[in-house]
């Protein structure tokens, strides 16, 4: 039944807008004894026109025209959703939400906002993803919700998009969506769409649209913007440098309760950055970040602890702080901690915790840690005493960096200790340590002696002597006794001897008459390469008393011929150079480089290397197969680090030309087949080495970490053993999961390759040839010879 009074809105307050209109019941005007138009309202309501009934709820509910009445709100919202009123169905699940002239019910109160959406009330859709567990169902309310024009709804829709909450990232649809909210002025979105500025999410990267955004939306409060803004004063990105606009930021981006900000702005009162130093503001905001649970707040305010810096000295508070941050694996804070047992700050001395927490964070990369590691494997101090592990840890935290393990390194390569004896190691490592300006910071004392010419001091290392000043004289003395006839090898070699700091830097010009048994060996990709016997050998020293070269005479090498290189230039040499740049770098990863000759039959030059028995990785894989799996991951971690020298040269290596020809006969994109019994988080590692968008793939770096990591603990006969029925039990209980799971993985294929191997052993054993005549017995036995076995 509709009737003119029923078009009209009961609720609306403006009656000045109604003051001529008269009731179409009782003929009076709305704006006098309004209770007439109700009483007719609730006529029209009980006669079941349902908009009427949505009105009167209304009426009840704000108590407008009448007494408000949440129970009879409640009865007229329940009539009129029970009429298909979308909007009354809103408010009745709102009633029973909230507890409005009715009990509290959630599921009655969710189940009426699901009516209420699914007959298109935007608000309802919204609440729906809001409270939902379900992430694709509160993904798809958010959708629906924004399609209908729901502001909120399309900023959380954008979040859902740009970090795949609930559906898959779609960086296009994040930023149309981003770009909607804000039109409909959704401050939340103007930092996500000055992130998809930034970063290019979605649309071209734009700076300039990026830090107006930022602006706008610190602008109007969002604290992350504030930080982000901030960071950019502080860093100079995006904008010019500016500390004190940077201070300003932070300071209101932390007194809006962003945790990182209050970092932050402690940091600039520490160091008066944009403000003037105060270590007591400084303290108080890093107490303030700390309680919100900032990890880096919690190490700075253990500092100030540990040095009394803002507040009183509190060795156990540092202390207890240090082991809350180290419990959530932040490596610097296990690092701080196992020095808090060492030395007994802040708590009992503890040699056996110490070892632990050093160990935990020299795992995740603490070069300081490594070097403490060392020494507690080399002492036998808070565990068992052990050399390999020392020397170990002493190689990389010396390839890291740490000066004394630089020098404690050499010692080990100078006396054996831990690894074979090898005085060019030793002194390779030895040279580091001055070049790295580590010496004077570790107080380290160098073996040093006046050389017995120049009587300046020589870096030596028991035998093995090199005083660079003179033989750089020595070798420019020699230069005139030698040529190859082209100016671009010989200024490539004379340079390298003039500033080799050690034998393994030198080239030399090899005389082709100091080659002998030369026969052909291989094929490479772009030459042929011959073995020989260099009778000279490579320079290691020289020797005072014969004053000549010492040298290793006799050398296996090998010949890489250049084919048409009879008149080789500065460009053709690049390569070598390359490569020999790269040895320099990382000391015996690389076959060496020992110089260039000449062919004597077809004027072609010839490099001369190391000489490597099998010549490829290829070529081994027979014997690399066979290899437990911590000797295999030991050898891909040599590659690795070889690899990591050429890609921090900005070089790029050639693939195997085979190999590829191989993958691209291949079907469907179909990658090389992995043999059975490899453990799955290798494959898994394999996998998304291949991954097709290379962006996916894991850094050199990242595999370095991955594979070292593994290492550590394959190597490690206390990650487990077996109990008295075979069975594996754990004895290092501190590594996560996954890893556990990774090395349960790895001891059970090296498991099933030993069986497979006693399989094999036993089956040629049991199954000779069908011509076979007779079984095997010593070589001195003769009979049966006359036996002869076809093919």
């Amino acid at each position: 039944m509709e009737t003119n009074f029923s078009k009209l809105s009961i609720s609306d307050k403006d009656t000045d807008t109604v003051n001529n209109k008269n009731c179409s019941f009782c003929n009076k005007p709305f704006t006098e004894e309004l209770w007439c138009c109700i009483n007719f309202l609730e006529k029209l309501a009980e006669n079941g026109n349902e908009e009427a009934m949505l009105n009167l709820a209304n009426n009840y509910r704000n108590g407008e025209g009448t007494e408000k009445n949440l129970e009879k709100a409640f009865q007229w919202y329940q009539k009129a959703a029970e009429n298909g009123n979308g909007e009354a169905m809103h408010n009745l699940a709102n009633s029973y939400c909230a507890g409005e002239g009715t009990e509290q019910d959630f599921p009655k109160s969710i189940y009426w906002y699901q009516e209420a959406a699914e007959n298109g009330v935007k608000e309802a859709m919204y609440i729906l993803a809001s409270i939902g567990d379900n992430e694709e169902e509160a993904f798809y309310w958010y959708q629906k919700a924004a399609e209908s024009g729901h502001t909120y709804a399309m900023a959380n829709l954008v979040r859902r998009y740009y970090f795949g909450k609930g559906t898959e990232k779609n960086p296009e649809k994040a930023f149309y969506w981003c770009q909607k909210a804000v039109e409909n002025d959704a401050k939340d979105s103007m930092f996500i769409l000055a992130l998809c500025y930034r970063d290019g999410v979605g649309t071209e990267k734009n700076l300039e649209k990026a830090y107006y955004w930022l602006q706008k939306a610190a602008e109007n409060g969002d604290k992350k913007a504030m930080y982000n803004l901030a960071n950019g004063y502080y860093n100079g990105n995006g904008t010019e440098k500016n500390l004190e606009k940077a201070f300003y930021l932070y300071k209101k981006a932390a007194e809006n309760g962003d945790d990182e900000a209050m970092n932050n702005l402690a940091m600039c009162y520490k160091a008066g950055e944009g403000t003037e130093k105060n270590l007591e503001k400084a303290f108080y905001w890093y107490q303030k970040a700390a309680v919100n649970g900032i990890n880096e707040a919690m190490l700075n305010l253990a500092l100030c602890y540990k040095t009394g810096s803002g507040t009183e000295k509190n060795l156990e508070k540092a202390f207890y702080l240090y082991q809350k941050v180290a419990e959530n694996n932040v490596k610097e804070a296990m690092h701080n901690l196992s020095l808090c047992y060492e030395t007994g700050s802040g708590t009992e001395k503890n040699l056996e915790k110490a070892f632990y927490w050093s160990e935990r964070a020299a795992v995740n990369g603490v070069k300081e840690a490594m070097l403490y590691l060392a020494i507690c494997y080399k002492n036998g101090k808070g565990t068992e005493m052990y050399l390999e592990k020392a020397f170990y840890w002493y190689q990389k935290a010396a390839e890291n960096g740490n000066g004394k393990a630089m020098y404690d390194l050499s010692l080990c390569y100078e006396n054996g200790k831990g690894t074979e004896k090898n005085l060019e190691k030793a002194f390779y490592w030895r040279a580091n340590i001055i070049e790295s300006s580590e010496i004077n910071r570790f107080g380290i004392e160098m073996k040093a002696k006046l050389c017995n010419e120049c009587k300046q001091p020589f870096l030596n290392v028991s035998d093995y002597q090199w005083c660079q000043e003179c033989n750089t004289d020595r070798f420019q003395q020699e230069i005139s006794k030698w040529t190859s006839n082209n100016e671009f090898i010989d200024k490539f070699i004379q340079e390298a001897q003039l500033n080799a700091r050690d034998s393994y830097e030198i080239l030399e010009w090899i005389p082709y008459n100091k080659l002998s048994n030369i026969s052909y060996y291989d094929k490479g990709g772009f030459s042929e390469i011959h073995k020989a016997i260099w009778s000279d050998g490579p320079i290691f020293g020289w020797n005072f008393d014969k004053q000549q070269w010492n040298r290793k005479k006799d050398y296996e090498v090998i010949l890489k011929k250049l084919n048409n290189s009879s008149n080789l230039n500065n460009k053709f040499l690049d390569e070598w150079k390359y490569h020999y740049n790269c040895q320099k770098k990382s000391f015996s990863k690389f076959i060496q480089f020992f110089g260039i000759t000449q062919d004597r039959g077809n004027s072609n030059y010839m490099i001369v290397m190391s000489f490597a028995e099998k010549g490829t990785l290829k070529k081994c894989l027979s014997d690399i197969i066979k290899f437990k799996w911590q000797d295999k991951l030991k050898l891909l971690k040599k590659i690795i680090l070889g690899l990591k020298v050429i890609h921090e040269s900005n070089l790029t290596h050639a693939h195997d030309r085979y190999l590829i020809l191989d993958i691209c006969k291949k079907e469907n994109g179909k990658r090389p087949e992995i043999i059975k019994n490899t453990p799955k988080c290798y494959v898994d590692l394999m996998e998304k080495c291949w991954d097709s968008n290379p962006s996916n793939r894991p850094t050199i770096k990242m595999l370095e970490n991955i594979i070292s990591k593994w290492i550590e603990y394959i190597t490690n006969d206390k990650f487990c053993e077996k109990d008295s029925g075979g069975n594996y039990k754990y004895v290092i209980l501190d590594i996560d999961i996954q890893l556990r799971n990774d090395m349960l993985e790895f001891i059970e294929a090296d498991r099933t390759l030993v069986q497979e191997q006693a399989e094999q052993t036993n089956t040629s054993i049991l199954q000779p040839h069908s011509q076979a005549c007779y079984t095997s017995r010593k070589f001195s036995q003769s009979q049966g010879f006359d036996c002869v076995i076809e093919d």
